[in-house]
């Protein structure tokens, strides 16, 4: 995993239902910007958007992340087509020449996957989703956090 060799990620993960367009979505570029947002008209909220710029070393946890999820072997072909009604989940991936560009009905839990064609590539669609959330969300609080830890 090289410094100058392309790298990119996309994730977005919405629907359209009874408060509106509401979506969690982020995009990493090799700069290591990344970019958040977050729109959930539920209690009137607001959409959240937020920008900081990511360290060499974690934008390589993020490459390892990948890397090891294996994410890059797994193909979307036997996942559920998006659902406009339950929403939809897009992952576009881009380490060095390899690419992926995924498009899947939303999953809510490990609940939905278990009847589906390629239950295992799910599997580890679901876990990698899972981990960027975390890692996100937790360097999103990290770096707007109002009051400094002491």
């Amino acid at each position: 995993m090289a410094d100058t060799e392309p790298f990119y990620i996309y994730f977005y993960s919405g629907h359209k239902g009874q408060f509106g367009h509401e979506f969690f979505r982020f995009e990493i570029d090799e700069k290591g910007r990344l970019s958040y947002a977050n729109d959930s008209k539920y209690r009137r909220d607001s959409l959240i958007e937020k920008s900081l710029k990511l360290s060499p070393t974690m934008l390589n946890e993020i490459k390892r992340i990948v890397e090891d999820s294996e994410i890059m072997n797994e193909s979307d072909d036997k996942w559920p087509r998006r659902d406009d009604v339950n929403g939809r989940i897009n992952l576009e991936i881009i380490i060095g020449k390899r690419k992926i560009n995924f498009e899947t009905a939303k999953i809510s839990s490990l609940s939905d996957i278990v009847d589906t064609r390629d239950p295992e590539g799910l599997r580890v669609l679901y876990y990698l989703i899972q981990d960027f959330k975390c890692l996100i969300m937790s360097l999103i609080s990290l770096h707007f956090k109002i009051k400094p830890i002491a």
